[in-house]
């Protein structure tokens, strides 16, 4: 449910009179389609099917809502079990699998989070589709069998031949390097937008970006995630939990920082989560990365709308008919847009062929509330010619990832034993205890708040900018540079 797991017990019965086979227990249609499929594996793995016989399966508890073919396996346990009079001792163990018809074992989702389920409800054994192992074996502290089918199972469950557990654990390389495939130093020129990137990275804050077509906005966004810092252990683990229960998780743990592009025709149960029983959504598998929205004003207007809450609180609330459910979501917002519909009203060379009207309508299907929740405000003009066709590359992601991951370990020491990652995430008891100002800084920032007409939530935003422009500079102290310069940032949304 969500990103956490409820124990489902399966339980059988089996008594004489007609051949009959029921699951009971709120199944959907993929649980109700395992009888045929338990049936042919049954036959197909040399099992006698018990004809003549009413079997009764049961996934308690009864009034929670259960889907996919997870339950296969511990069914076709259970039937052999009782079928054969075999007593097999399951009280630490947790067993999953979808069954071929062959009684082969294949993959299933959320195995990562099913594995901290079992650490945690003192379950030591866990038998997982072959094909899962690796990923089981990232939580340690739990026996991982990797089953092949169900034959293997049964020998192993009866005392024959065993199943040996799975030893390979895949590890944490906090000293692998992620390889990037965009650099900062093949964007030619956008200085101003390459300094906006860095503090968003080194401080995980919004960022929106305007201007003409081509003038490489969507190259600058895909580059941000060859700047931000590695994800350390913990940040890994989370994200990872998130693709797997998603069934995005391919290969062992997730090592870079996820960046997702949804196309502005997504719907609004895409972006944010949903489905009967909830899963996470675009801006959840973004967690601890990049969500960039190109073309941001195309997007749907209540589809748009549904990012207020996890911009501001870090997380998104599900609320479906059998319940409701949480998942994270603390990415880095990145938008790009023109500043009109032809996309040429900011461009000096060359003429906007839009409307006052059509204008106006364009601006407003970005509401002042989410604008308000976007930290930094840039323009990227169109690149001259002359820095075009310049040989001179620009300075390297890896060298303002130095920088970036400098102004995160500050940070790091900065909130220590409090669940704070960034500066972006300060709540006021943080802002008023780190973002402290002299009498010039308050001076400057009382005149900005009175004639750019801001709002107390963007006044707070600026002081966090503020905060991470100066651990840029590895200042303890916000200065009235620092603050000129994130205010600065905030121009283009007044």
């Amino acid at each position: 449910m969500g990103l956490e797991c409820v124990p489902v017990t399966v339980e059988v019965d089996i008594n004489k009179g007609q051949t009959n086979f029921n699951i009971v227990g709120l199944a959907d249609t993929s649980i109700k389609e395992a009888k045929d499929r338990i049936h042919s594996a049954l036959k197909n793995s040399g099992f006698s099917y018990p004809f003549n016989f009413r079997i009764l399966v049961n996934l308690a508890p009864a009034d929670i809502n259960k889907e996919g073919a997870a339950y296969d396996l511990p069914m076709a346990a259970g039937i052999i079990a009782i079928s054969n009079d075999w007593m097999i001792d399951l009280d630490d163990a947790l067993i999953v699998g979808e069954l071929a018809l062959d009684g082969g074992v294949r993959h299933v989702t959320g195995i990562l989070p099913l594995a901290l389920f079992a650490r945690e409800h003192g379950l030591r054994r866990l038998f997982v589709p072959e094909a899962d192992a690796l990923e089981a074996s990232l939580v340690e502290g739990v026996e991982v069998y990797p089953v092949k089918n169900l034959i293997t199972l049964i020998s192993h469950l009866t005392g024959g031949v065993l199943i040996e557990p799975f030893k390979k654990s895949a590890t944490w390389n906090a000293a692998a390097a992620p390889v990037y495939e965009m650099d900062l130093a093949f964007i030619k020129g956008q200085e101003f937008a390459k300094r906006a990137l860095e503090i968003a990275a080194s401080g995980a804050h919004n960022i929106i970006m305007s201007g003409p077509p081509g003038s490489g906005k969507t190259l600058l966004a895909r580059t941000l995630p060859s700047i931000l810092p590695r994800l350390d252990a913990e940040e890994a683990l989370e994200v990872t939990k998130i693709y797997s229960v998603a069934g995005l998780l391919h290969e062992g743990v997730i090592t870079t920082r996820p960046f997702r592009s949804p196309h502005h025709t997504a719907s609004g149960a895409a972006l944010v989560g949903g489905g009967r029983i909830p899963r996470p959504g675009e801006i959840s598998l973004a967690h601890r990365g990049v969500l960039f929205l190109d073309e941001f004003p195309e997007f749907p207007r209540f589809v748009i709308e549904s990012l207020r809450q996890p911009l501001e609180d870090g997380i998104i609330t599900v609320a479906r008919a059998q319940g409701t459910v949480v998942f994270p979501a603390r990415f880095i917002l990145v938008a790009s847009q023109n500043p009109c519909p032809c996309g040429y009203a900011t461009d000096p060379d060359q003429a906007c062929a839009c409307s006052p009207l059509q204008l106006v309508r364009y601006q407003k299907k970005i509401s002042g509330p989410l604008l308000d929740r976007i930290d930094l405000h840039i323009e990227v003009p169109r690149v001259k010619f002359d820095k075009l066709s310049s040989d001179e590359l620009a300075e390297s992601s890896e060298k303002v990832r130095e920088r970036v991951e400098a102004a995160r370990a500050i940070q790091t020491e900065r909130f220590a034993g409090k669940p704070i990652y960034a500066n972006s995430e300060m709540r006021q008891a943080e802002i008023r205890e780190f973002c402290k100002l002299d009498e010039p800084s308050v001076d400057l920032l009382r005149a900005a708040v009175t004639q750019m007409h801001l709002s107390a939530r963007a006044y707070n935003r600026i002081l966090k900018l503020g905060r991470t422009i100066a651990d840029l500079g590895k200042s303890a102290d916000i200065k009235i540079e620092h603050l000129a310069e994130a205010l600065q940032f905030r121009a283009k949304a007044n």
